[in-house]
């Protein structure tokens, strides 16, 4: 069960075992590629390819063939049954989409869905501004293991930058501070600047703040870089534990 497939439908959990009771870890987007790792009438064991990341999902909706050519550029792109016509779906920034058809204003992604061209980009555009990216999550849901508009955590806020890009970054804090090359000035922060600590990752959007999915405060949200740093040392006692520098 080793083959390629790529995950059709809208947004959904990743669990750390076969069951909706274990724990989420992560969650897996509209037309992310990955392969079969075990199978079961129920839950499928999975791995990521972008990042390799391991896990269950519930067997879902997923196919062979797919050309992703396209890729959700908003927070949220709203699903379309046919031009004009809403559901209530969306699908999330980063989705990769594969076209089947097109019109005017409308690209048709499957049956029965279609999604505004105003929501998308091609799927090898660049976006360099990360802050611009970050700004789209502000007072998003904080919710451990998210990736999208209901709910992201502060490591997926990161790695979202990256996915977007088509630039590899793993998922999990403990893994980006390894994977990140240490910024060797502690003092004076500046825009791009990745702080680590045991758990939790934030990026500053200049030399007073930062941005971040803070657990305390349930949401996205900017707050002062020294502010933050203390705030965390004095309620989990945890210091920086590395300062890194973001790249694109």
């Amino acid at each position: 069960m080793q083959n390629n497939f790529y995950f059709t439908g809208n947004l959904s959990n990743i669990y750390k075992k076969p069951s909706q009771f274990s724990e989420v870890t992560s969650q897996i987007l509209h037309g992310d590629k990955f392969k079969i790792l075990s199978k079961n009438k129920d839950w499928i064991k999975i791995k990521i390819m972008f990042d390799n990341y391991i896990g269950f999902i519930k067997n879902a909706k997923y196919k062979k063939k797919f050309n992703p050519n396209f890729k959700v550029c908003n927070l949220k792109a709203r699903i379309f049954k046919k031009p004009n016509v809403r559901t209530k779906g969306y699908l999330p920034l980063g989705s990769r989409l594969s076209v089947i058809e097109q019109n005017q204003n409308y690209i048709k992604i499957g049956k029965n869905k279609w999604i505004k061209k105003g929501d998308i980009k091609k799927i090898n555009h660049i976006e360099k501004n990360f802050i611009k990216i970050f700004k789209k999550f502000l007072n998003v849901k904080y919710i451990w293991g998210g990736k999208g508009f209901k709910g992201i955590d502060c490591s997926a806020l990161l790695q979202i930058f990256y996915y977007y890009n088509n630039s590899f970054f793993p998922r999990d804090t403990k893994d980006q501070i390894k994977y990140s090359k240490k910024k060797l000035n502690h003092k004076i922060f500046k825009k791009g600047d990745i702080i680590f600590w045991k758990g939790h990752v934030a990026i500053c959007i200049n030399s007073t703040k930062l941005i971040h999915a803070y657990g305390p405060k349930k949401k996205v949200l900017i707050m002062p870089i020294m502010t933050t740093i203390k705030r965390i040392e004095q309620t989990t006692k945890l210091k920086v534990k590395k300062i890194s520098k973001i790249y694109y």
